[in-house]
């Protein structure tokens, strides 16, 4: 594989910027040319090289967001930092659903990855007996579709998950498992941009948005708030990740006192809104 120029990288750099507002530091040149690898000879290029040459020259839109999702972070587990899911089934659910009544109650998974998450939050929603639906949607196909289909490696699926959950709601098929229908009928996985104008004006009770914002650019994560502000119904819960910041310049959200990671709107925004 010849090595990854200066140029290249800059282009690239630009290029996830642009597209999915994540900063590429150079520390992560190795990083993007191991990942590029596969892309390339998945792609029929001999080497990373060449594939780069052949984007920069004739820009094509597929193979463009194929090197961008190799470059995402896809790293996840299921019940991660745990507390998020704890707050989640002991306390906003039963207080959701006292104050909804008969509504449905409606959960947005914003940057599923490959869907641990989203399938957490899904079976903590369900043991609390509440009537929800979930949308998980991310900006990398390629772990959207392993979301969907909802199957797991025994690594992964015993990564954050104990036997009683892992018996409760997957299926062994030979050396995979498979989250029950009953689980995955709750669910809707889309691809999509955060960054994008929101396609319809659905809104949502609660947002999990974790580990997502901390690697954009700083203009991009204000762009990605304001469109989590425009999702989240006024009186919502927003989840960041546990090491995720709302700046201090930021007046849609204010972090809830003791609960690492949880946020809701500011007086200031509902009172703009209203």
């Amino acid at each position: 594989m010849s090595a990854m120029t200066p140029e290249d990288f800059e282009k690239l750099q630009a290029l996830l910027a642009s597209r999915a507002g994540y900063r590429l530091s150079r520390e992560r040149l190795s990083l993007a040319e191991h990942r590029l690898g596969p892309v390339a000879r998945r792609e029929g290029f001999e080497t990373v090289s060449a594939m780069l040459h052949a984007l920069w020259s004739r820009p094509v839109a597929s193979l463009g967001w194929a090197v961008i999702e190799s470059l995402l972070n896809p790293e996840t587990w299921f019940n991660r930092d745990r507390t998020p899911f704890q707050t989640l089934a002991q306390d906003l659910l039963p207080a959701l659903v006292k104050a909804r009544g008969e509504r449905k109650i409606h959960i947005w998974s914003a940057g599923c990855s490959m869907g641990q998450e989203a399938y957490s939050i899904a079976m903590a929603a369900s043991e609390t007996g509440a009537d929800f639906d979930l949308v998980a949607t991310d900006l990398n196909q390629r772990a959207v579709e392993k979301a969907r289909s909802g199957l797991y490696t025994t690594f992964e699926i015993q990564r954050g998950l104990s036997a009683a959950s892992m018996l409760r709601w997957f299926d062994q098929t030979e050396d995979q498992w498979r989250a029950r229908p009953e689980l995955r009928q709750t669910m809707t996985f889309a691809a999509a941009n955060l960054l994008d104008e929101p396609a319809d004006d659905r809104r949502f009770d609660i947002v999990f948005c974790r580990n997502v914002l901390g690697e954009m650019a700083p203009a991009q994560r204000a762009r990605a708030l304001d469109v989590l502000e425009q999702r989240l119904v006024d009186d919502g819960c927003l989840f960041l990740g546990q090491d995720e910041r709302v700046e201090s310049d930021t007046v849609a959200f204010r972090a809830v006192t003791g609960r690492p990671g949880l946020y809701v709107k500011t007086p200031s925004t509902l009172s703009r809104a209203a």
